[in-house]
């Protein structure tokens, strides 16, 4: 297959490229770099030629809900409008598990982006996933101050982004299904306890203290409304596997690739 992925140097994207090369698939990097912009929508139809399927796993920086809709459905229908005209046959997009029920301004914008799809004209298949074991890393870089390391009780179900990679090629290659089944970790955790452990694996000094953070968002999470349902695909690396091999990696970093 000819597989064309949006977001393909992302935390997600670039792990879609490796697996879909691994298995044998010719794909297509879209990107502003090699001259595609889903915003202005400048290179993307002629990227496109002969392309069986596209995965968008593209990403963005907005918070507001305003602000993460208007990135979301402009690139969606970018997309769409060009898969269309050029005869692709499948669209295959990430979205996150939990967005129609906890309240948030980036959740509004996946959930406007789904919408879009389900709206156009390609066929398409939809995957939500839960948070990454990266989720940590976020958290523990957004909150700590002075040596002082805060973490966020709530909960979640992580799951290996190269495992969400994997899972999306496996979509892709088994032809539009709509909406598919949630895409979560094998294990719940407390994000409270995910990051103390990344912070003692990290030789981190200073106390890291548990604690509940305001909003309607942080209560979502702590309720639960943003974990898999009793349906889900489970992935199977730990966060304590992960953790582990994020330990090893910085230990033995690898060469830079040529």
């Amino acid at each position: 297959m000819r597989i064309a992925v949006a977001g393909g140097t992302g935390t997600v994207g670039r792990h879609v490229v490796d697996a879909a090369r691994e298995r044998g698939h010719e794909v297509v990097v879209l990107t502003r770099s090699n001259g595609m912009d889903l915003i202005a929508g400048t290179g993307v139809e002629a990227a496109l030629a002969g392309v069986d399927a596209v995965i968008d796993a593209s990403n963005a920086n907005a918070r507001s809900a305003d602000a993460a809709t208007e990135f979301f459905t402009t690139a969606t229908r970018t997309l769409l409008a060009a898969e269309q005209a050029a005869g692709v046959g499948h669209h295959v997009t990430l979205s996150i598990v939990g967005i129609d029920r906890a309240p948030y301004g980036y959740y509004a914008g996946k959930l406007a982006q789904e919408r879009a799809v389900e709206a156009g004209a390609v066929p398409f298949t939809i995957m939500r996933a839960s948070q990454f074991h990266e989720f940590a890393e976020q958290m523990l870089g957004m909150l700590s101050f002075a040596g002082l390391h805060l973490a966020p009780r709530l909960a979640s179900q992580p799951v290996a982004a190269s495992e969400v990679g994997q899972r999306l090629v496996h979509l892709a290659e088994h032809g539009p299904g709509g909406r598919s089944a949630d895409f979560a970790g094998p294990r719940r955790e407390d994000v409270s306890d995910m990051v103390r452990r990344l912070a003692r694996a990290r030789g981190l000094r200073g106390p890291v203290l548990a604690v509940s953070l305001p909003g309607k968002q942080f209560a979502a999470m702590r309720r639960g409304d943003t974990l898999p349902g009793p349906d889900a695909v489970l992935a199977s690396q730990t966060f304590e596997a992960w953790l582990g091999l994020q330990v090893a990696i910085r230990s033995h970093p690898a060469p830079p690739r040529p």
